[in-house]
C-alpha cells in the first residue's frame, strides 16, 4: 500500500494511493492513522486535487553517512567501519512538490539521494530478527547539505539541519519487504538529466544493521525516519533546478530550488 498525507480543503489526512497511471491516481482517506489498526472510508478523491505533504512528521531524522564506499571516496573520506550516525532536526522535512530554500549562509549546496525507512511502532534494542517488524515502509528522501559549511564547520548540524534540508516523500510504500528494500535502485536527476545512480545493495551497511545499531541508543517512535545513505555523485544546486529522487518500486520526489526570501 501507497500511503500519502495531504491536506484538501484547510484540512489534513492520510490516504491509500490508488492507480497506476500518474493523471489518474486517487486517494481512498484512511479512517485513522497508519500507525494503528485503520480502514479505508472508500471516499476517494484525485491525487491531483489535494496537496502532498511530507508522508510522516518525524519526531527525529536519524541518517547515517558515507553509508556507500563510492560517495564516502568521491568526497576523500575513509570508509567507516561502523555505521555513522547523525541527525537532522522535524523543522528540515518537506514534502514533494515543495520549494527547497537555498541556505542563505552557504555558496555549495549539494543534493543526496537516498532510501528512508518510515519506523512503525516504539521500540528500542532492535534484535536483527525483528527490524522487519518495526519498519512501517519506505520513501524517497533528499539529504541536502550545505558542503562548504560541513568542511568548515567540521559538524554536520547546520550543514544538513538547516530548513528544506531533508525533502520526503511523495508518499510511504508499506509493500516492499526488507529483502527487497536493500537492492532496489536510487536514482537521481536535476533538470531531467541524471547525477546520482546506484543500488541499496551497495550500501556498507544493510538496513538491518542501521536499525540495530541506533536503536541500541534511543527509542525510535513512530513515524521516525532512518536515512539509510547515498551512493556516488553527489553535487552541486543552483536556484532555479529542479532535482527529482526515484526509488524502484516507490516513486519519485521532485523539489526545485528558490532562493531563500
Amino acid at each position: 500500500m501507497r500511503i500519502a498525507r495531504f491536506s484538501i480543503d484547510g484540512n489534513v489526512a492520510f490516504g491509500a494511493v490508488e492507480g497506476d497511471r500518474p493523471d489518474e491516481l486517487v486517494l481512498d482517506i484512511i479512517k485513522g492513522i497508519p500507525f494503528a489498526d485503520f480502514e479505508l472510508s472508500g471516499t476517494k478523491v484525485p491525487l491531483n486535487k489535494v496537496r502532498l505533504l511530507p508522508p510522516v512528521l518525524p519526531n527525529k531524522v536519524v541518517a547515517f553517512g558515507r553509508n556507500y564506499a563510492d560517495h564516502a571516496r568521491e568526497l576523500g573520506n575513509e570508509v567507516p567501519d561502523a555505521p555513522f550516525a547523525f541527525f537532522k532536526p522535524s523543522t528540515s522535512v518537506i514534502g514533494h512538490g515543495d520549494e527547497i530554500a537555498y541556505p542563505s549562509f552557504s555558496e555549495d549546496l549539494h543534493h543526496e539521494a537516498e532510501l528512508a525507512v518510515v519506523i512503525g511502532r516504539m521500540c528500542r534494542e532492535v534484535p536483527r530478527e525483528r527490524v522487519k517488524d518495526v519498519i512501517l515502509g519506505y520513501t524517497c528522501a533528499n539529504d541536502l547539505t550545505a558542503r562548504d559549511v560541513q568542511r568548515r564547520e567540521k559538524q554536520w548540524a547546520r550543514a544538513k539541519g538547516f530548513d528544506t534540508a531533508c525533502p520526503l516523500g511523495p508518499w510511504v510504500e508499506t509493500d516492499l519487504d526488507l529483502a527487497a528494500a536493500n537492492d532496489l535502485t536510487v536514482q537521481l536527476t536535476v533538470n531531467g538529466q541524471q547525477r546520482q545512480l546506484g543500488r541499496t545493495s551497495e550500501m556498507i551497511h544493510p538496513i538491518e544493521d542501521l536499525i540495530v545499531n541506533i536503536s541500541e541508543a534511543m527509542t525510535l517512535l513512530p513515524g521516525d525516519v532512518v536515512l539509510t545513505g547515498t551512493p556516488a555523485g553527489v553535487g552541486p544546486l543552483h536556484v532555479g533546478d529542479e532535482v527529482a529522487v526515484t526509488i524502484e518500486g516507490i516513486g519519485t520526489l521532485t523539489n526545485k530550488v528558490v532562493k531563500r526570501g
